[in-house]
C-alpha cells in the first residue's frame, strides 16, 4: 500500500468537505435584475454621460473666453454650453434604453 493510496481517499474527503464549507460562507451572487432596478442603472448612465458632456464642453468655453485687456470686453462670441436639465437626461436615458433593446 502506497501513501498515495492510504492517505489519497481522507485527503480528498476532507478537501470536499472544506470546499463545502466554504461554498456555504460565501454570499450568494445573484446577477438577475428586475426592471426597476435596469431603468434605475439605465437613468444613473444618461444622467453621469449627460453632466460629463456639459462639464466637457463648459472647459473648452472657459478656455475660448478672451478679455480685452485694454476694454475688459470679451473678444470672442462664444456661447456657453446649456446647463443641461430633466428632458436631457431622460432623451439620453432613451437612447441607451433603445440600444440595449437593439432598437434603431
Amino acid at each position: 500500500m502506497t501513501v498515495e493510496t492510504k492517505y489519497g481517499a481522507d485527503i480528498l474527503k476532507q478537501t470536499q468537505a472544506m470546499a463545502e464549507m466554504v461554498k456555504d460562507m460565501m454570499p450568494k451572487v445573484t446577477t438577475n435584475k428586475n426592471g426597476y432596478e435596469i431603468r434605475t442603472k439605465v437613468l444613473e448612465m444618461a444622467q453621469s454621460n449627460v453632466w460629463q458632456d456639459y462639464h466637457a464642453k463648459f472647459g473648452g468655453w472657459e478656455q475660448s473666453v478672451k478679455r480685452d485687456p485694454q476694454t475688459n470686453e470679451i473678444v470672442t462670441s462664444v456661447t456657453m454650453p446649456e446647463v443641461p436639465g430633466t428632458d436631457a437626461v431622460l432623451e439620453a436615458a432613451e437612447k441607451f434604453y433603445d440600444f440595449v433593446n437593439g432598437k434603431k
